[in-house]
């Protein structure tokens, strides 16, 4: 990505923290929050961008979105000085009032999921192996489990997914006391020992969606 696309992304961040007062009240006001909010990073769509580590969130569940926007505007996600995406996440989240919230995440559940990126080739069978950590909360299919506060991973792009778990790993997310998922998650994470290890399991997740 050049300079200049880039300088133009950051300005626009920089300009949103009014644009939820524009919104209205009426009943496209949870799009319009959207737009004015996500929809510079994570496309009009919930696509994403991978140009600048903008995951896919089109259509994830509103209890996931709604506990990953609170945990953000808390500072218990994305306070982390090596955690470069988070930390752009963050104040864009604490822009937003908090009854605000709801809806965001409620139009982004409304979004239909869109083909996850598949970039990361690896062995599908030793990824299969290392993944029987993951069943017993993310399911055989990856569909998550709202019971045990786990998220769908099918339908998150691959870099998304590897980059996560590496946050997992190395500490950047998961080691805040006040995130009792995310110390749940880390010491998983963990179980991957190598980054081949987590190439193989990323790309076995890949086909539980039939992707590539």
């Amino acid at each position: 990505m050049n300079a200049q696309r880039l300088m133009t992304i950051l300005t626009g961040l920089l300009t949103l923290g009014g644009c939820g007062a524009a919104a209205g009240t009426g009943a496209e006001r949870p799009e319009v929050l959207f737009q004015d909010n996500c929809g510079v990073c994570h496309s009009p769509t919930g696509a994403g961008n991978p140009d600048i580590a903008a995951p896919a969130i089109a259509g994830l569940p509103e209890w996931y979105v709604k506990a990953q926007l609170h945990k953000f505007r808390d500072g218990v996600r994305g306070a982390h000085a090596a955690d470069a995406e988070g930390l752009r996440m963050r104040p864009m989240a604490r822009t937003l009032p908090a009854a605000d919230v709801d809806p965001i995440a409620a139009y982004v559940a409304s979004l239909p999921p869109v083909a996850p990126d598949r970039v990361i080739a690896g062995d599908v069978e030793k990824g299969k192996a290392a993944y029987a950590v993951c069943l017993a909360c993310h399911g055989a299919e990856g569909k998550g489990m709202e019971a045990l506060n786990a998220p769908p991973i099918v339908q998150l792009d691959d870099w998304y997914v590897a980059s996560t778990l590496h946050k997992f790993k190395s500490g950047v997310r998961g080691a805040n006391p006040k995130d009792v998922t995310g110390m749940q998650m880390a010491p998983m994470a963990k179980t991957l020992k190598t980054d081949e290890d987590v190439v193989n399991v990323v790309a076995y997740i890949a086909t539980l969606s039939g992707g590539n």
